[in-house]
């Protein structure tokens, strides 16, 4: 087993029509705004920027964003991630109820040197971190797009 090798699955449920979920999670500029783990995003050009994440545990992950898919129609969303971590991320936005159900799929390597050493020991830590970032961004969310 590769240690430094994550698969995450989030799934949000979110009290408002799809295209308003999927309209918020395609402007990357805005995520500061409602969801605190996302520290900084900075764009380069149309298709890419550089993310800085950092959740409960006192580091910091920066990567590349390079935007693969966007397709309203089917709802999907997909980056090629390069930097502290290697691999991909993608957004599913459909309609679930009188709601939405986002589908967060995420396929990474570590490269950042600190967690690459603590990868046996630190994964199940770094797994709860992951979870609460995501449980943070399902909530801001939630939130950012009932205030719009």
């Amino acid at each position: 087993m590769d240690w430094t090798h994550y698969r995450f699955l989030s799934r949000w449920t979110l009290p408002v029509a799809p295209a308003t979920v999927y309209e918020a999670l395609e402007r990357v500029e805005d995520y500061p705004r409602w969801w605190p783990q996302v520290r900084e995003v900075t764009r380069l050009n149309d298709s890419t920027g550089v993310i800085r994440i950092r959740s409960f545990l006192p580091y910091d992950m920066t990567f590349t964003a390079r935007e693969v898919r966007r397709d309203p129609a089917a709802g999907v969303l997909e980056i090629a991630m390069s930097g502290d971590m290697d691999g991909w991320a993608r957004w599913t936005v459909t309609a679930h109820g009188d709601g939405t159900l986002a589908r967060y799929d995420q396929v990474v390597d570590v490269n950042k040197p600190l967690l690459r050493r603590l990868a046996v020991p630190g994964r199940p830590v770094f797994r709860v971190n992951h979870r609460l970032m995501m449980r943070a961004g399902e909530r801001g969310l939630a939130a950012y797009v009932q205030a719009v």
